[in-house]
């Protein structure tokens, strides 16, 4: 069964979720700044815990890459399972297996001016689940983390080559401190993987 809500990024409820305290960010999105969220497949938390989540996500991606965004854009967050994104990774990147999260460019940017149709975001619960795990860390905080990600990759950002990583993981660290998420990649290697 597939959910579907369009909403307004200022009419999100509060997540369910227990979080750390955010310090006050801009809010630099306009009213009219649309995420379709729809729910596919996995034991993803509730689509009001979703949305706020990524919400808060997109809005420090923005402010983060200090970019603009027309009004009206949407961006489109699709929420399914292993299977369904392993398809996906197949089918437009010729790698047949299961990602974390995977990013389909809308709209060319008008320079740093970003919209009206900014693009898809599909993530896979299972890995997303195993990952948090494996990393100890929260669900919300390695979601959070996926959606600024994703949605760099909407901003042309990649992990390629070691230069484009170091940058676009650089522009993650600062993005995700701004929301009081510890650096993901302290732990790890820089990894240019193209993954």
């Amino acid at each position: 069964m597939v959910r579907t809500a369009t909403v307004p990024l200022r009419a999100l409820v509060k997540p369910q979720i227990p979080e750390k305290p955010l310090p006050t960010m801009p809010d630099r999105l306009p009213d009219s700044f649309q995420i379709d969220l729809s729910i596919e497949a996995g034991d993803w938390p509730a689509e009001s815990q979703l949305e706020a989540i990524t919400a808060k996500a997109i809005t420090a991606a923005f402010a983060g890459a200090d970019l603009e965004v027309l009004e009206g854009t949407e961006v489109s967050l699709l929420f399914t399972d292993d299977a369904s994104i392993r398809q996906l990774n197949a089918k437009w990147r010729d790698k047949d297996k299961a990602t974390n999260v995977l990013s389909f460019p809308g709209s060319d940017p008008q320079g740093d001016v970003y919209g009206p149709l900014l693009g898809d975001i599909v993530f896979a619960y299972e890995t997303v689940a195993a990952e948090a795990a494996d990393l100890g860390i929260e669900f919300s905080d390695h979601l959070t983390h996926l959606t600024v990600h994703g949605l760099l990759h909407l901003f042309d950002y990649d992990h390629q080559e070691s230069e484009e990583a170091e940058l676009m993981e650089s522009l993650e660290k600062s993005i995700l401190a701004s929301l009081g998420i510890d650096d993901p990649y302290a732990d790890r290697p820089l990894v240019a993987d193209g993954g």
